[in-house]
C-alpha cells in the first residue's frame, strides 16, 4: 500500500495502529501465515489478522462435511478445531511478523473458566489483542449458549477482564433477541470493542438421502446473503457504542469497496473479510483502494470520518 493511501485509510483502534481499516476474519487464514502463500498477498493490506479460534487443549472438531456452499453464502461447521493454546503461544506465534500487521488472538470455551485460562496465556504473548467468541454456532456447548445470554457473555468478558490488560473485542451473535442490550452489557463488564456479527445459524439438506449436509446438523451461514442483516446488528450495536466511544468491527458479507463503505457508514470504525477470501485471495489491496478512492472523491481527510455517518430518514 502507498503512503497516500496510509494516510487515508490508516486510523487507531483500541490503541493499535492499523494501517487499513480491513481486518482478516478467524478462521479465514488460519493461524496468519496461510495466505502468505498466495502469491501477491500482503499482510500488509490489512489492518488486523484475527487468528483462528483457540481453545485450552486441542480439539479435532466437527465431524465432516464441515462446509457447505449455498445460494449468495456458504456455511461451515469446523467445530474449533485447534492443536491448543500452548501449542498457538508457544509454536505459532514466533514465526509471525508483527511488524507486518496487528495480530489478534481469537479464544473460545466450553466454560468460563476454560475462557479464562486461554486469556491467561495470551496475556503473556506478543498478541496485539484478545477476541473473544462467545457466539460460534457450530459447536455443541459453550460459544452458542454464552453468546445469546446478555449476562452471561457479560460474565465471560468480566471474568476475561480480569486476567489481561490487552485490548478486549467481543464477538457477538445475531442468533439472539437484543444486540444492543448485550453489547452494553459487555461494555460494562469490561470490553474495549466488538466485532459485529458472527454467523448466522444455518442448515442445508441433501434432497437424495434426506439428510443434512453439514456433519454437524447445523453451521454458520456467512456472505452475501447475510450482509442487510449485518448492516442492520452494526447500526443497532452502534448506537450504544457511540456513548463510551467503542470501536466496531463490522463484518458479514463484505465482497467490494461498496460494501465495506456501507459497513463503516453504518458505524463500523474497520471491516472484517471472510468468505470473500476463499473466492479471491487477493481482495484485500481492491477494497483498501476503492475505499481510498471514494475518500478523495467526498474530499474527506481520513477513513475516520465516515463511520456512523449514517444519514437516517
Amino acid at each position: 500500500m502507498n503512503n497516500e493511501n496510509k494516510d487515508l485509510l490508516g486510523r487507531d483502534f483500541c490503541g493499535m495502529r492499523f494501517d487499513s481499516p480491513i481486518v482478516l476474519l478467524s478462521g479465514c487464514v488460519g493461524f496468519g501465515e496461510e495466505y502468505t502463500r498466495v502469491q501477491g498477498f500482503s499482510n500488509r493490506d490489512a489492518g488486523a489478522i484475527c487468528l483462528k479460534g483457540t481453545t485450552l487443549e486441542p480439539r479435532l472438531g466437527n465431524a465432516p462435511h464441515r462446509i457447505c456452499e449455498t445460494p449468495m453464502g456458504m456455511i461451515n461447521a469446523i467445530g474449533l478445531q485447534n492443536p491448543g493454546v500452548d501449542v498457538v503461544v508457544n509454536d505459532i506465534l514466533p514465526t509471525l511478523d508483527f511488524s507486518e500487521t496487528r495480530f489478534i488472538a481469537n479464544i473460545s470455551g466450553s466454560t468460563v473458566e476454560e475462557y479464562v485460562d486461554v486469556a491467561r496465556r495470551f496475556e503473556d504473548s506478543p498478541v496485539d489483542a484478545i477476541e473473544i467468541n462467545i457466539s460460534c454456532p457450530n459447536v455443541k456447548e459453550g460459544g452458542m449458549v454464552f453468546g445469546n445470554d446478555p449476562d452471561m457473555s457479560a460474565r465471560v468478558v468480566a471474568a476475561v477482564r480480569n486476567v489481561t490488560r490487552k485490548p478486549l473485542i467481543t464477538k457477538l451473535s445475531p442468533n439472539q433477541t437484543d444486540i444492543a442490550l448485550n453489547a452494553r452489557l459487555c461494555i460494562e463488564a469490561g470490553s474495549d470493542a466488538f466485532a459485529v456479527i458472527n454467523t448466522l445459524m444455518g442448515m442445508a439438506i441433501d434432497i437424495d438421502s434426506r439428510s443434512p449436509i453439514i456433519g454437524n446438523n447445523q453451521g454458520g451461514l456467512s456472505g452475501p446473503a447475510i450482509k442487510p442483516v449485518a448492516l442492520l446488528k452494526v447500526h443497532q450495536v452502534y448506537q450504544v457504542c457511540r456513548e463510551h466511544s467503542i470501536p466496531i468491527i463490522g463484518q458479514g458479507g463484505i465482497t467490494c469497496s461498496e460494501d465495506a463503505l456501507e459497513f463503516l457508514i453504518a458505524g463500523a470504525s474497520a471491516i472484517g473479510i471472510g468468505t470473500a477470501l476463499f473466492y479471491d485471495p487477493l481482495i484485500c489491496p481492491k477494497i483498501n483502494e476503492g475505499i481510498a478512492r471514494y475518500l478523495r472523491e467526498h474530499k474527506l481527510g481520513n477513513v475516520a470520518q465516515l463511520t456512523g455517518s449514517l444519514m437516517l430518514n
